[in-house]
C-alpha cells in the first residue's frame, strides 16, 4: 500500500514539474445541429467557427452535424429528442418557436444566460420570434428579411433606371412586362421577375400581406388570419403576375433554384432572402442591385432566418457549454464577420458598429438594405402546431398559383384547415 502511495506521489510531482495536470479532466462535449439551407459555403464558415471555439475553449468539444434543410433539421432534432439523444444545441427555424416548447425539447435561455442586458441587445424585431410567456426560448443568429436582386445590365437594356428598383407592386409589374424576353417562336427567354413558391411559399406571401397591412396571425400562435380581405387581394396579384401580366412563369418556382436563375440571367428580378447576398455576389458575372420589396401600401417583409436553441434532457455542463458558444458566435466582431461572409443580418446594433462591418457596409452598401427594411419588418408566421399550418397555408398557395383554385377559396380552405388544427390542439 505505501508502494502504491509512493508511486502516485511521485507521478503527481513528475506531471507538475512538467506543468501538466496528472488527471486532465476531459472536454464537456456538446453536438450542434445546423441547417445548410442557403446558397454559399456557410459549412465552411460554421467549421472555422467551431474551430476558433474549441481552441478558445479547450474544455468544450463541439460535434458540428449538418442536418440539412431546416424542415429536415427540426424533423432530426426531435426525432432524437423523443428518442432521448437530443443535440445540445441547434439551429433550428424561429418560427418553430411554439413547437419546441410544446414538445418541452428546449429550455429558457433566461436562466442559462442570466445577463438581461445582453439579452436586450438583440433586435426587438428579431426577439418578436425568440421570446414568449415572459420567456427568451432562442437567441437570433442567422437571421433574415427577403429582399429584391435585379440585374442592372437587364435594367439599362429595357431602358430602365439601373439606379432605381421598383418601389411599388405596379412598378414592379410595369419593369417585369419591359424586362419579359420572347423568342421569334414566343417562347419566353428572360422572365420580368421570379417569386419562388415552393419551400417558404408562406414567408414569399407574409411579404405581400405585410406591405398590404394585413397580419396573418396573433402573437400567441393561437390563432391565423389567412382569409381576410388584404391576404386574398394579394394572393390575386402574386397569380396575376402568371395569368394576366405573363412576366413570371406558371406552376412553382423553387426556392432553391431561384438564386441560380437569377445568376444565369433567366430573370432580370427575383425574390430571396438576404442570406444569399454572399452567395450572389460571388458568381454574379454582371452587376446587380438590391433593393427592399416593392409593396401595395408601403414596404414590408417578414423577419426569417434561425435561432440558437438550447435542448433539454442534456447535462447542466453540456448547457453550460452550449451558452459558452452562443455567447461566442453572437459577439460583435464575430456576429460581423458571419454577416459579411453569408449575408444574413447581424442580428445586434453592436455588431453594425464594428470597424470591420462599417468597412464592409462602405465597400457593399447593399448589405445594409435588409436591416434598413427592418423598419417595415414584421414577425414571421409562427403558431402552435406550426409545421401544419404553415403546410396548409403552403399548400393552398400553390394551389392557387398552379390555377386548381380561386385565391379566395384557396386562402378559406388554408384557414379551415388552420382552424382546425388549432382547435385539435387545444389552442
Amino acid at each position: 500500500m505505501r508502494r502504491t502511495i509512493l508511486k502516485s506521489a511521485a507521478a503527481l510531482a513528475l506531471a507538475a514539474a512538467f506543468g501538466h495536470p496528472a488527471m486532465a479532466a476531459d472536454p464537456v462535449e456538446i453536438s450542434f445541429y445546423y441547417p445548410v439551407a442557403v446558397g454559399g459555403a456557410v459549412t465552411k464558415t460554421i467549421d472555422s467557427m467551431v474551430a476558433d471555439f474549441e481552441k478558445a475553449n479547450p474544455d468544450v468539444k463541439v460535434k458540428a452535424i449538418y442536418a440539412g434543410t431546416y424542415q429536415e433539421s427540426i424533423v432530426k432534432a426531435l426525432t432524437a429528442f423523443k428518442g432521448g439523444t437530443p443535440p445540445t444545441l441547434a439551429v433550428l427555424l424561429s418560427t418553430d418557436l411554439f413547437t419546441l416548447i410544446d414538445e418541452n425539447a428546449i429550455v429558457p435561455i433566461d436562466g442559462l444566460a442570466d445577463d438581461k442586458q445582453w439579452i436586450d441587445g438583440f433586435y426587438k424585431g428579431f426577439m418578436e420570434n425568440s421570446q414568449t410567456g415572459g420567456k427568451t426560448w432562442g437567441i437570433p443568429f442567422q437571421r433574415s428579411t427577403i429582399v429584391m436582386y435585379y440585374n442592372r445590365d437587364l435594367f439599362k437594356q429595357a431602358g430602365l433606371n439601373p439606379d432605381r428598383a421598383p418601389a411599388s407592386w405596379a412598378e414592379m409589374v410595369d419593369y417585369a412586362k419591359k424586362l419579359t424576353k420572347t423568342d421569334a417562336a414566343g417562347n419566353v427567354t428572360q422572365w420580368g421577375v421570379k417569386i419562388p413558391s415552393t419551400g417558404f411559399g408562406y414567408w414569399m406571401f407574409q411579404a405581400m400581406t405585410a406591405s398590404n397591412d394585413t397580419l396573418l396571425m396573433n402573437g400567441a400562435g393561437t390563432k391565423t388570419y389567412f382569409d381576410k380581405p388584404g391576404a386574398v387581394e394579394s394572393l390575386q396579384q402574386w397569380v396575376d403576375l402568371t395569368t394576366r401580366h405573363r412576366v413570371m412563369p406558371a406552376g412553382s418556382i423553387e426556392w432553391g433554384t431561384t438564386p441560380k436563375d437569377f445568376l444565369e440571367q433567366k430573370a432580370a428580378m427575383v425574390w430571396t432572402t438576404t442570406g444569399n447576398l454572399t452567395n450572389i455576389r460571388s458568381n454574379a458575372s454582371f452587376p446587380f442591385g438590391v433593393a427592399m420589396l416593392p409593396g401595395t401600401r408601403h414596404p414590408g417583409s417578414p423577419t426569417g432566418g434561425g435561432n440558437f436553441y438550447v435542448f433539454n434532457k442534456t447535462t447542466p455542463q453540456q448547457q453550460k457549454a452550449a451558452m459558452k458558444f452562443i455567447r461566442f458566435a453572437t459577439e460583435p466582431a464575430r456576429a460581423a464577420q458571419w454577416s459579411i461572409a453569408t449575408g444574413y443580418v447581424a442580428p445586434r446594433q453592436d455588431a453594425w458598429d464594428t470597424p470591420e462591418m462599417k468597412k464592409y457596409l462602405a465597400e457593399v452598401p447593399a448589405a445594409d438594405v435588409a436591416r434598413e427594411q427592418m423598419k417595415y419588418g414584421v414577425a414571421e408566421l409562427s403558431t402552435h402546431d406550426n409545421q401544419r399550418v404553415t403546410k396548409a397555408l403552403n399548400d393552398n398557395i400553390q394551389a392557387a398559383l398552379s390555377g386548381t383554385k380561386a385565391p379566395q377559396a384557396a386562402l378559406k380552405d388554408a384557414q379551415r384547415e388552420s382552424d382546425r388544427i388549432l382547435r385539435s390542439a387545444g389552442r
